[in-house]
């Protein structure tokens, strides 16, 4: 079997985390210390987050996108598949050197998908996107999950306050979802207590294989 070899690191803006590229042949991953935050060969759940967006949102003119996390580009090129050329998506990526991955040695996954007219990049705390507001979807994928966070910071995302400035910042109609490793009785019952209708959605993470991950679509 062929070694992980490590291209590149990046530290987290604010609390000096460090990220790391590797690559396998044709495999690529991202870690922080042990833990994998996203690998190349699994991307079912990502595709699923898109999908069930734009499902909700069937109809709606000219819809604005917020993608919070740029990672390996999955949610995005299935943002753009799934939405039509009158959509605009912004993708907040909080690393910069992220997003150099994007065009750089992680090229070939995005597949030109960061020069698509649709698409905005953000360099920046997902937050302060939130906060600018006319949002009709808010598509979360920023760490392992609302209860498996590698990143303290985040956790203001899905607390009370956070979940109120999100579902401020939705059009009527608007969809604030979430992407998730795990289930999370305690996040299910915080975006009900912040006015959200919610479903929770089983995804796979490769097509009807791989490891169960939990989608949460909150409705304005």
């Amino acid at each position: 079997m062929q070694p992980w070899i490590e291209l590149d690191t990046a530290t987290v803006p604010g609390d000096g985390q460090k990220l790391r590229l590797i690559r396998r042949g044709d495999e690529f991953s991202i870690m922080t210390g042990p833990t994998a935050l996203m690998n190349s060969r699994v991307f079912g759940s990502e595709e699923t987050l898109a999908r069930l967006a734009r499902e909700r949102l069937e109809g709606r003119k000219s819809p604005k996108i917020l993608i919070g996390g740029l990672g390996m580009g999955f949610t995005l090129r299935a943002a753009l598949a799934e939405f039509g050329g009158d959509a605009a998506i912004t993708v907040s990526e909080l690393v910069p050197a992220v997003v150099s991955w994007a065009r750089g040695p992680l090229a070939g996954l995005f597949a030109g998908s960061l020069d698509d007219p649709r698409v905005t990049i953000h360099e920046g705390d997902v937050a302060q996107m939130i906060a600018a507001g006319g949002w009709d979807a808010i598509l979360l994928d920023v760490d392992n999950g609302p209860e498996g966070l590698t990143r303290d910071e985040n956790d203001s995302l899905y607390g009370y306050e956070g979940l109120a400035a999100a579902r401020s910042a939705l059009r009527p109609g608007g969809l604030f979802a979430v992407w998730s490793s795990h289930r999370s009785p305690d996040f299910t019952r915080r975006l009900k207590g912040s006015g959200f209708k919610v479903e929770e959605v089983a995804a796979r993470a490769r097509g009807k294989r791989g490891a169960r991950h939990v989608i949460w679509i909150g409705t304005r």
